[in-house]
């Protein structure tokens, strides 16, 4: 049976529920710590800098070695087994709350291990879905997960305001710990078979591993290009994420209702951008499609921007982040599905791993910096930082055969 070009079976229905709760979940989280660091803990936007380092270091420190690691195991358990150690890290948040030992330096480090974690549980999740569905399939499959995201992206910031304004940030983050318990038992029952873990991995066979990956990644794959390109996104996005919650709270003076209101605006978004995606990536291709969604994203930030010269400062910027969510929403499928149909499955782990490890050694290296520039001169100084690097990545696209590639089918 299919449904919207998708093959849908049971297996895969209870993939796309696991990603989907444990999505929700996440997106109310990032919305309670950034609201812990700057309303319960008093932080500045050098602060909330720290914290997005600390949740993608991991990335940076561990990402690589996990990709070779991941494509010699059993991708389905290790999907579960981090989602239980993610589910006991954010359970700590609010029990060290309410013991008072929760300071900035220890939720950088619960933040931390459970980045620790997520590195493992995606490198599993993304090398798994090509295992899940046919070739033919991947793109409307990504694109079929990107939608429920998308919700996720609208429910969850919204849910978000309203728990924070209700309980407070600390036990706010209480939601998502659970919604891991019920992603990991609802992998447990997908049926699939994979090979068996490999074994007599030595530490020179694992270094080997690893250089195969980022040879493939930036070499012979022919996604160079667009790997780049999206390290230079990635640039961009490092700033918003640090700019945006002490943008809406401190200078547009936004309540974290409201806030999570915006953020759901940006989730609407997503869901046009995810429901669109696949027709769009058809009539323009693989390449146009990508860049388009640069120039949207470009669009988007400007649009932010000029929510601090606006009597209706909570509308613009719901504005801007809703087009920020269309560009996404369509984006992230073809990126992900050209990148899965160009490699084959034994590198599927470190392709992914290699990358998005690298793409989040970005924000660790650039979100410190982006905090303390802002603290110096303007958090709207920094809005237009970013949108000028989001626009040099959709010129520099445009400006290369890329525009004209089609995914392999």
């Amino acid at each position: 049976m299919s449904d919207g070009g998708v093959f849908i079976s049971g297996s895969f229905v209870r993939y796309w529920r696991a990603t989907a709760v444990s999505g929700l979940g996440t997106y109310v989280t990032v919305f309670a710590l950034q609201a812990l660091v700057v309303l319960s803990l008093d932080g500045t936007a050098a602060d909330v800098g720290w914290l997005n380092a600390a949740r993608w270091l991991p990335y940076l420190t561990f990402g690589l070695v996990v990709g070779a690691l991941v494509d010699g195991r059993r991708r389905l358990s290790l999907m579960v087994r981090t989602d239980l150690v993610q589910a006991v890290l954010l359970l700590a948040i609010p029990v060290l709350w309410w013991a008072d030992a929760l300071t900035l330096p220890v939720l950088l480090a619960v933040v931390f291990a459970y980045g620790t974690a997520a590195v493992v549980n995606m490198a599993a999740t993304m090398a798994f879905l090509p295992r899940l569905v046919e070739r033919g399939q991947l793109q409307p499959a990504h694109a079929r997960v990107d939608g429920a995201d998308a919700v996720s992206a609208t429910a969850g910031p919204a849910l978000g305001g309203l728990l924070v304004s209700a309980v407070g940030a600390p036990f706010t983050v209480l939601l998502d710990s659970a919604t891991y318990v019920y992603s990991a038992l609802t992998l447990r029952r997908i049926e699939l078979d994979e090979a068996p873990p490999r074994t007599g991995v030595t530490a020179r066979g694992l270094v080997a591993e690893v250089v195969e990956g980022v040879r493939w990644a930036y070499g012979a794959s022919g996604l160079r290009t667009l790997a780049i390109a999206t390290h230079g996104w990635f640039v961009g996005n490092a700033v918003v994420g640090v700019v945006l919650a002490p943008y809406a709270f401190l200078v547009l003076d936004l309540s974290a209702a409201q806030f999570g209101l915006v953020g759901a605006a940006g989730g609407v978004g997503a869901v046009l951008g995810a429901t669109v995606t696949t027709a769009v990536g058809r009539r323009l291709g693989t390449g146009r499609t990508i860049i388009l969604c640069h120039l949207l994203t470009t669009s988007a930030v400007v649009t932010m921007t000029l929510a601090g010269q606006s009597p209706y400062a909570a509308g613009v910027l719901g504005l801007g982040q809703a087009v920020l969510g269309v560009a996404m929403g369509m984006s992230n499928s073809h990126e992900m599905s050209y990148r899965q149909l160009v490699t084959p499955d034994e590198l599927q782990a470190r392709t992914n791993t290699t990358l998005r490890s690298l793409n989040r050694a970005v924000v660790v290296v650039v979100a410190p910096i982006a905090g303390l520039l802002a603290d110096a001169v303007g958090l709207q100084t920094m809005l237009v930082v970013a949108a000028a690097t989001f626009g040099a990545v959709a010129v520099g696209l445009a400006s290369t055969q890329f525009r004209n590639v089609r995914a392999p089918a």
